[in-house]
């Protein structure tokens, strides 16, 4: 299993290591040390969540309130997406920039994202199915969004994802300044601090 930091700090590309023979192959798609190791901490797993997308669809960009927010470790056993983290941590010295990753079935690469950032992904297959561990329950009253068409964040959807297909509650989400004028994104300084609080336990 390689682990590397994104451009965005504190979001992390889990490439496994792939055991093929006759029978088929194995895997191991999540390790609690490995990802301590990298990042100084692991999932206390709360909720797995799964979603099947026709091709185009996008779901985001969500984030949950800091603290507790939910860290993501996310991937896609079936089909393929493209998986984009964006920092919406304000003070943050890559706010309002993104990274992203191709999660498919064939390098069943894992994305991993920290509490307070912004996660997204576009379906580039129908049936594309995504599967996330989280580290806390999905909490209504604390989930917010920003529109992924804002052009201030500007992210790039491949031609074979063909034309976006948002819900009517991403559509309607206010863009990254209208969210940061509202006082819903999280800042810099509470995100690290609880990433701090989190090491060791």
């Amino acid at each position: 299993m390689q682990i590397r930091e994104l451009k965005i700090p504190d979001s992390y590309e889990i490439t496994p290591k792939q055991f093929g023979d006759d029978r088929g192959l194995f895997l191991e798609a999540y390790r609690f040390d490995r990802l301590e190791e990298a990042t100084g901490r692991s999932i206390k797993l709360a909720q797995v969540n799964t979603s099947v997308s026709k091709r185009g669809s996008v779901r985001g960009i969500h984030f949950a309130d800091v603290p507790p927010s939910q860290a993501k470790y996310v991937m896609c056993p079936r089909g393929a997406v493209l998986d984009f983290v964006i920092d919406i941590r304000v003070g943050s010295p890559t706010f309002g920039q993104w990274d992203s990753v191709l999660l498919d079935d064939v390098d069943r690469r894992a994305i991993f994202i920290s509490e307070g950032l912004g996660h997204c992904f576009v379906a580039l297959t129908d049936d594309a199915t995504v599967t996330y561990l989280v580290n806390d329950v999905y909490r209504p009253d604390r989930e917010h969004g920003i529109n992924p068409l804002d052009p201030e964040i500007g992210l790039v959807f491949p031609e074979e994802a063909g034309t976006p297909l948002l819900s009517p509650k991403d559509t309607e989400a206010p863009g990254l300044a209208e969210a940061a004028a509202a006082g819903l994104l999280p800042t810099w300084e509470a995100a690290r601090a609880y990433y701090d609080s989190l090491k060791g336990n």
